[in-house]
């Protein structure tokens, strides 16, 4: 895999990630990423490093699977690029 492939790869799970910890603010309530990050055994640094569109964050499968579990979003999600760009949300 190139660097610009593994730059997009990461831009995508990030993006997804942010996305639906923002989706899960409109419909359950606040989820910060202190709290997400707490909820899936991890640090704090990492979810905000994954959801930064400005630091490439590699991630385990293990953790994807955490943080997919915490937001009850099926991991494939967090891979999934189409229409990236129209499902931001405000929240």
């Amino acid at each position: 895999m190139s660097e610009m492939e593994s730059k997009k790869l990461f831009e995508i799970i990030g993006g997804n990630i942010r996305y639906y910890r923002k989706l899960y603010n409109l419909r359950k309530g606040k989820m910060t990423q202190a709290q997400l990050a707490e909820l899936a055994d991890v640090s704090t640094a990492l979810i905000g490093n994954l959801e930064s569109e400005h630091i490439d964050q590699g991630i385990s499968v293990f953790t994807l699977w955490k943080i997919s579990k915490v937001l009850n979003v099926p991991v494939e999600k967090f891979f999934d690029d189409s229409s990236f760009e129209d499902r931001k949300i405000d929240a």
